[in-house]
């Protein structure tokens, strides 16, 4: 789900982005967020940027679902090894993917993040030890095959996190997409939406695994509200041209009446993965007016019913395409915003906590 090097592709891709979804969206409320309570999960790319989250801010990330995605600082910022060595996505055969069992080298990752908490980069590693992770792997998903999961395990162990707190849940059959119990297309299919009907409830297994024992999902309508709230202010005002941040201009919030009526209320960012962003549009060499994506994954990859019944706020941040460099709308785990992508300086690091903070500035003190 990684860009491939069709520079037309990237080229339309980046002039449709963001054309249906435009509009300004709401300003972020502030609610009753208790910002210790946070969690974080992601698909793809987005389960990348959800481990970096968890590594860069783990002094307020309680835990984390990660569903198709590897190590922290995996690429090391080389799109080269982003697309060979932690995923297999630099050509459509394959034939030049190295993923293995060793292919991330968790060892050089590990000394990496201790040296960025050395530099001040990212928060203390040891808040990692209290966090609890599931991990999620199609056993037929070529993009980012089993052995890169396995190799996240092995990190977040040997970062300290108990083993006991990092559980691995193989999805037998499953392609490259988001299990659901039923929406989607079936459970081996690699493809648009990127949401599969695995019988499976990936959003309320993670869920369960980070906050312990949860009241049952909703059944029937939804009683909170999605929000479309205004991404601009969020993105960092020293960043020169704001379209290379990555960051469309609008995110989505799904909002319990709970939480709305100011009860105390914790918060999960949900991440979309490559092409699975609000004004991604599928292209083909035979395009002929596909519609974006729109809403797909964020009222489709049942958080919401969780969210409603547990007092939990959803917050669902859109990347976008950026020309050439990105125009699957991916987030950056491989360095194409900047060298700081992966820790606390990073733009779209930064964006997501300005959002987190945002969100928390109604809490009782």
């Amino acid at each position: 789900m990684i860009a491939r090097p069709y520079l037309l592709a990237a080229i339309a891709a980046a002039l449709l982005a963001g054309g249906a979804y435009a509009e300004k969206g709401e300003r972020l409320p502030a609610l009753n967020i208790d910002l210790k309570e946070t969690s974080v999960s992601g698909l793809s790319s987005g389960g990348f940027m959800a481990v970096q989250l968890q590594v860069a801010h783990s002094a307020i990330i309680k835990g984390a679902g990660i569903v198709a995605a590897g190590p922290y600082w995996c690429a090391q910022g080389s799109a080269l090894t982003a697309t060979t060595r932690c995923s297999c996505t630099l050509d459509p055969t394959h034939s030049m993917c190295k993923v293995d069992a060793d292919s991330a080298d968790v060892k050089a990752l590990v000394a990496a993040t201790r040296r960025f908490a050395r530099d001040g980069l990212i928060d203390d590693p040891a808040h990692m030890t209290r966090q609890r992770s599931m991990l999620i792997a199609g056993s037929r998903d070529q993009t980012v095959p089993p052995a890169v999961v396995g190799q996240l395990r092995d990190y977040l162990v040997a970062m300290g996190t108990p083993a006991d707190h990092v559980r691995l849940e193989p999805i037998a059959g499953a392609g490259h997409a988001m299990p659901t119990p039923a929406y989607g297309n079936a459970c081996e299919v690699t493809g648009a939406p990127y949401l599969n009907g695995c019988n499976f409830d990936a959003a309320g297994k993670l869920l369960a695994w980070i906050y312990g024992d949860l009241k049952p999902a909703r059944s029937g309508a939804r009683q909170g509200r999605f929000v479309r709230f205004d991404q601009r202010p969020f993105k960092p005002s020293s960043f020169g041209f704001d379209w290379g941040s990555g960051l469309d201009d609008t995110g989505w919030l799904y909002v319990p009446e709970t939480c709305a009526r100011g009860e105390a209320c914790r918060v999960h960012v949900a991440l979309h993965g490559c092409r699975q962003g609000q004004s991604y549009t599928p292209l083909t060499w035979g395009w002929s007016g596909s519609p974006t994506f729109g809403g797909t994954f964020v009222e489709n990859a049942g958080y919401d019913a969780w969210a409603d019944t547990n007092r939990l706020v959803v917050l669902y941040p859109q990347a976008v395409s950026v020309w050439f460099r990105n125009p699957n709308g991916c987030w950056d785990w491989w360095g194409y915003t900047d060298n700081h992508y992966a820790d606390r300086r990073g733009i779209q690091i930064r964006a997501i906590r300005a959002m987190l903070d945002r969100l928390a500035a109604g809490a009782a003190r």
